[in-house]
């Protein structure tokens, strides 16, 4: 994909080469960002040669196992290892995926693995999520109401209503889609991005929230939503196959709708 947001004046240089061991029946080379801005040094990429009988079968494995048998400084996110909580985004070959998901069987022979794009590096594999994780809670990612909720029961709402809030609900917030947007990269602390505006759109379609207007005023903002130019990036990298882009035009619309 696009160059990844480094220190000023800062380059990649060539790091460490750890071989094959010996015996090895099926090689398979790893090429790893590595970045430490506690040292002071510029970043590098490390190379790792494995044996993939050894590795198991997802690059989540390999990096555990690099990071057990061959360097234990290697720095990474991972937890569910379902798919399931996004800890493990990264870019993977040019793609940003899910290391815990993304089969060996999938890559070329040759692996480059970097952190997610345009983000601020905490260290190797590992980017700052701060201003993404804000400008979700800027749009309110909760049930907000002004009638009383029902004595005897839940605020209840019918199958259809239901499934139209379900695929936008299944957001792991990995911020796949989100590092992999231009208009985010170059508008990163204005423009919310896609998964930002899609929980926005999520509550917004949601037949029990009661805050459809306020939460519409929020977003006729020059440059919140309408710095997206549909290039379609963020669907196609969707680890769960969800439509950011659907939902932010769907906002657009009901902001087209509302005023005429």
């Amino acid at each position: 994909m696009a160059e990844f947001r480094l220190p000023a004046n800062s380059r990649i240089r060539p790091g460490v080469t750890h071989k094959a061991p010996q015996g090895a029946h099926e090689v398979r080379t790893v090429r790893i960002y590595r970045f430490d801005p506690d040292s002071g040094e510029n970043p590098r990429v490390d190379t790792f040669e494995l044996d993939a009988a050894e590795c198991g079968q997802m690059v989540l494995d390999v990096l555990i196992r690099i990071k057990a048998s061959r360097d234990a400084s290697l720095t990474f996110r991972r937890s569910c290892r379902e798919g399931i909580c996004g800890s493990c985004a990264m870019n993977i070959n040019g793609i940003n995926r899910l290391a815990c998901i993304t089969s060996l069987h999938d890559l070329e022979r040759e692996i480059h693995i970097y952190p997610l794009p345009h983000m601020p590096v905490v260290k190797d594999l590992v980017p700052d999520l701060t201003t993404f994780y804000a400008q979700y809670a800027s749009v309110k990612p909760w049930l907000m109401t002004q009638t009383p909720a029902p004595p005897d029961g839940e605020r209840l709402q019918s199958k259809a209503e239901q499934e139209k809030i379900d695929r936008p609900a299944a957001c792991i917030l990995c911020a796949c889609c989100s590092t992999a947007c231009p208009s985010y990269w170059w508008n990163s602390e204005r423009y919310l991005g896609p998964a930002a505006l899609l929980a926005a759109y999520r509550w917004i379609i949601d037949s029990r929230d009661e805050a459809t207007g306020e939460r519409l005023d929020a977003l006729e903002d020059p440059f919140k939503l309408y710095r997206c130019h549909t290039i379609m990036n963020c669907t196609d990298v969707c680890p769960k196959d969800l439509n950011p882009a659907k939902a932010i035009a769907e906002i657009k619309k009901m902001l087209v709708q509302r005023q005429s």
